[in-house]
């Protein structure tokens, strides 16, 4: 697939001439290239119901989104750290009138009432509530509903088209080809038997399980090869700061309902390896009726925030942390969620909330949320973690790019985004790779990306591990118990001019073994991760046991927390948050900042997937952090 820059995958060109119309030609805008696996179409949708259309409408200067974004990030700009303001940003961005007058003409002509249609306070988006009928003539397209084997369904369209006069100023139509890719249950938050710890089990459907015993684990760190810590952690990464400006800083973990602490779970931690902070629970920032729910309990439902919150609390000590608890239990939520409630204008930004992909406010589903949708309900965080992904494959590029720009937008305003780059290697979730035509596959050879990873405005953060045998002393290797840390190329995002010096010496010096076939290897995309920490073993208090969790969930808290450490110290010095870390984690001045990681590999689609090696490369990215040295680099900029 050729990769696109984020504003050609923004501006979509069109792909192909569709269905004339009296009015004027009509143009294919948007194209679902196969429906997702496990979906099947059941029937078609019923001329008379009701669609929420939301037409999103182009911003002004997207293309001057990395270079704003580099001139407030890259610690050679004499703007480091100056980032913008929300009116700044939503100013730059907000579509022009013509826009909105000519998308307004054309629904107006082709038979909607004016007074029908709502455009938003920031200019976004418009919409009207219009029968199935109205909008298949309306966008020459044809709605289904699909089926999940677990019951579920949803309606969507193959394909739609609009007249080739408003093509530049629509970006994409919603709900249409943007197909339900919503972050997977956390059954692959991968786990093992702790032995004289407890039996490990997840309970799906019922309350924790345990085997009685009072277990008290006493830290060493003669066997963090085996058993991950507090303290192993802080030997790996020389992290030894106590945070001074608490009242000052925020750190974000990003969670999604149905996942939830357990306060008995955090209390259980803390009891063994941080003794002052029993009692201690985050703020809970309920998003569209975010809750902590307690009904579900086991590793499935508690084990990614518990994880979440007793490493970022164990290593932050005393800075209180944000649980952005997004999606009410009825209709859950995903990754644009929380954006909006941290920026309201999101919510209207390129189009809104995708109801096929995300979770949609109020929900009129029976027990769902009744309020207003959580649009700009708190200030963005300094830091935000994020243990979710999703494929790149499985969502189209106007949905990928619309959500990227606004990482691009919290970049300017001063907030660092954290996702965790995926947990098997060169395929997607569950090991599914992409056939020839780039559309995920359980056939597929082709390798699969992992979204939000491959954006170019966040940090992608990939897993290591104390090799078998080893000690804190010893170099780490790549992940490769039980799981493989997430790497490779994007199929939709170009190069970022920060990450290039990097990823071609990496092509040019350790050419990978692989064909244009397999990967996009032409040396102009977006490549990640982009760092790594240790994803191994962690002990984690989870239903009332101590279990063993792997994964880059466990690598990107982590990572989170020695940046919010960093804020910490930049706010104690009088200075403000890093904002995105990227342009500074690749310079010159920051490359004695890393453990370089050089054994392990990320195997999967059938083969061994990419090798680590000197330098950066697509396993681990630049290495593993030694905190001392990145905080002394941070605190030298302005």
């Amino acid at each position: 697939m050729r990769p696109f820059s984020l504003t050609c995958a923004v501006a979509l060109a069109a792909l192909a001439a569709a269905v004339p119309s009296r009015r004027s030609k009509m143009i294919l805008h948007e194209k679902r290239a196969a429906d997702p696996i496990e979906w099947a179409m059941s029937r078609k949708l019923e001329a008379d119901a009701v669609l929420p259309m939301r037409f999103g409408l182009t911003q002004n200067n997207l293309h001057k989104i990395e270079e704003m974004l580099m001139s407030v990030s890259h610690p050679a700009s004499p703007s480091y750290g100056k980032h913008f303001s929300p009116e700044d940003v939503v100013e730059t961005f907000k579509p022009s009138d013509e826009t909105i007058g000519a998308v307004t003409e054309w629904l107006v002509e082709s038979g909607i009432a004016k007074e029908r249609l709502r455009l938003t306070a920031s200019k976004g988006w418009i919409e009207v509530n219009a029968t199935t009928a109205e909008v298949e003539e309306l966008i020459a397209a044809e709605y289904y509903v699909y089926t999940h084997p677990s019951g579920a369904q949803q309606i969507g369209c193959h394909s739609y088209s609009v007249p080739e006069h408003v093509r530049e100023h629509i970006d994409l139509i919603q709900p249409t080809v943007h197909f339900l890719h919503r972050v997977p249950k956390r059954d692959n938050i991968q786990k093992r038997s702790l032995g004289q710890f407890g039996k490990l089990e997840a309970a799906i459907h019922g309350g924790p399980k345990t085997n009685g015993k009072k277990v008290t684990i006493t830290p060493s760190l003669e066997h963090c090869d085996e058993t991950i810590t507090l303290d192993c952690l802080r030997a790996l990464y020389s992290i030894d700061y106590t945070p001074q400006s608490t009242d000052k800083n925020t750190f974000g973990i990003l969670e999604l309902t149905p996942q939830a602490f357990l306060q008995s779970d955090l209390d259980m931690f803390f009891g063994n390896f941080s003794p002052s902070q029993v009692g201690t629970s985050p703020i809970l920032v309920s998003i569209d009726g975010g809750v902590a729910q307690t009904t579900n309990q086991g590793f499935n439902f508690n084990g990614e925030s518990d994880l979440d919150l007793e490493y970022a609390f164990g290593l932050t000590n005393p800075q209180p942390i944000l649980l952005l608890q997004a999606g009410d239990l009825v209709e859950g939520a995903s990754f644009n969620n929380w954006l909006d409630a941290v920026d309201g204008s999101f919510c209207t930004f390129e189009g809104g909330d995708d109801p096929t992909q995300d979770g949609i406010y109020p929900d009129p589903l029976p027990g769902g949320f009744k309020g207003p949708e959580s649009c700009g309900i708190i200030k963005p965080p300094f830091v935000v973690s994020a243990s979710y992904g999703s494929d790149e494959g499985g969502t189209t590029v106007a949905y990928a790019a619309r959500q990227c720009a606004e990482y691009g937008k919290l970049g300017m305003l001063g907030t660092t985004v954290l996702y965790s780059s995926g947990d098997d290697g060169v395929a997607g979730n569950g090991g599914v790779c992409l056939n020839a035509q780039g559309q995920p596959s359980r056939r597929g050879t082709r390798f699969s990306p992992d979204f939000p990873a491959t954006c170019p405005f966040i940090t992608a953060v990939g897993a290591t591990q104390v090799n078998p045998g080893s000690t804190v002393n010893d170099p780490e290797g790549a992940c490769e118990q039980v799981i493989f840390s997430g790497g490779g190329f994007s199929n939709f995002f170009a190069l970022p001019e920060y990450q290039a010096t990097a990823v071609t010496s990496f092509l040019t010096n350790h050419p990978p073994p692989f064909t244009s076939a397999q990967f996009n290897n032409s040396g102009k995309v977006r490549a990640f991760p982009d760092i790594s920490a240790n994803g191994a073993n962690y002990v984690v208090a989870v239903a009332g046991e101590f279990v063993l969790v792997f994964g880059t969930s466990c690598s990107a808290p982590v990572v989170g927390s020695m940046i919010t450490l960093i804020n910490d110290a930049r706010l104690t010095a009088g200075k403000g948050p890093v904002g995105f870390i990227n342009p500074a984690l690749y310079s010159e001045q920051f490359a004695d900042s890393f453990h370089d990681i050089t054994t392990g590999g990320n195997q999967g689609c059938g083969t061994p997937g990419f090798t680590s090696t000197e330098g950066w490369d697509p396993v681990t990215g630049l290495g593993t952090p030694n905190f001392t040295t990145l905080l002394s680099h941070f605190l030298e900029l302005p």
